[in-house]
């Protein structure tokens, strides 16, 4: 991270609310505005992960996402408005940011994260932000976060229930969750299941909040830990998450070296999109 500048008078006055906590302070909210946080997908969790970001004051924000806004979007995905239907969702996102907060970059990356790019672009940020709502993309940002050493912020949503958590390099990631894709078609994607409009909400702001507490070195996070939301019943518990020493990836001998063919992998055809539900 570059040093920034004193904060202005203005900035004060915006991030007043942060500086008058002791665990974040001036010097906190300098932290945050020099941080660079990638989010994938501008979707129903991307887009209150993008928008709390946003507000705190995160110097750069690169959102990735080749799709465009959908009317059935809308239900779901606060960073979009009617009248953008049918715009990229990367400069819908940006244009709604612009109106928050004008001293946030983005960076919108109008095309698919891959095997070709994904080191390229990752290597660029201090945290990745995982809003994907398929499998081969999930598996493709975990291995991309891994091995470039960054902190992965995870998060997923279906029908009424959420999960989110983190990964840190050295200690576990998602394969050590879920070693292996379920077998295609056995697990219905928010398109054909559905999702309550108001769980990404919720689901994107833990993952936001979880990225801060990254920013500032604060508080305890979800590494090593898996938080499951049961919205129907209200219930959120948390599962303890330990790394797998046999993990193809971050195990103690690992076979996943580099990136691979995602797509083949999780026996699918290339996904849609990489934007979350």
């Amino acid at each position: 991270m570059t040093q920034t500048k004193a904060l202005t008078p203005e900035q004060v006055k915006r991030y007043s609310r942060h500086i008058i906590m002791p665990q974040v302070g001036s010097r906190g909210q300098r932290r945050i505005m020099e941080a660079r946080v990638l989010i994938i997908g501008a979707g129903g969790l991307g887009s209150p992960v993008a928008l709390y970001l946003a507000l705190a004051g995160v110097g750069t924000l690169g959102i990735v996402d080749f799709d465009t806004v959908e009317v059935s979007n809308l239900q779901r995905q606060v960073l979009h408005h009617l009248r953008d239907v049918g715009k990229p969702k990367v400069l819908s996102a940006k244009e709604t940011i612009a109106e928050y907060n004008r001293d946030v970059e983005v960076v919108p990356y109008q095309f698919p994260l891959t095997s070709e790019n994904a080191m390229e672009i990752i290597s660029q940020y201090d945290i990745v932000v995982n809003g994907a709502d398929n499998f081969a993309a999930r598996y493709l940002i975990n291995d991309a976060a891994y091995l470039a050493g960054k902190p992965l912020v995870d998060g997923s949503i279906l029908l009424f229930d959420g999960q989110a958590s983190v990964f840190l390099p050295g200690k576990g990631c998602y394969r050590c969750l879920f070693p292996s894709p379920p077998p295609p078609g056995s697990v219905p994607s928010c398109a054909e299941a559905g999702v309550l409009g108001a769980l990404p909400g919720l689901i994107g702001s833990v993952q936001a909040v979880e990225t801060i507490k990254l920013i500032l070195g604060i508080g305890e996070t979800l590494a090593g830990r898996l938080l499951i939301v049961d919205t129907l019943s209200m219930e959120f518990r948390t599962v303890r998450l330990r790394r797998n020493p046999k993990c193809p990836l971050c195990g103690d001998n690992p076979s996943i070296k580099e990136l691979i063919d995602y797509e083949v992998f999780c026996g699918v055809a290339a996904p849609a999109s990489v934007g979350g539900e």
